[in-house]
């Protein structure tokens, strides 16, 4: 009953959030195209893009975000799994003294 009420308000906070992201978006788009000065209007376009490539990214880290932390199993890591994945035969170094090709 709490991953379905969870998910229920992560949708509704989501897509709250990506309509309050375009509505910033198209304000700046109208203050934008309002500009007189070519010089302005270059920097405030750059701005814009930067704007929207932030918001609009950030909406959906927070999604997969939040889709994660809710969908995700609370399982303890398995005891095979607790030793580092980085010790292999490769990394270890020839004793003897012997070629490595």
């Amino acid at each position: 009953m709490k991953t379905i009420l969870a998910s229920i308000v992560t949708t509704v906070l989501i897509v709250a959030i990506t309509l309050v992201a375009m509505f910033f978006l198209v304000r700046a788009t109208v203050y934008v195209t309002s500009l007189e000065s070519s010089l302005h209007r270059a920097a405030a376009m750059g701005a814009e893009l930067v704007l929207g490539i932030v918001l609009l990214l950030g909406t959906v880290w927070l999604a997969t975000h939040l889709a994660v932390r809710i969908f995700s199993r609370k399982e303890p890591p398995s005891a095979g799994l607790s030793e580092p994945l980085s010790k292999t035969p490769f990394d270890q170094a020839p004793t003897q003294g012997g070629s490595v090709v």
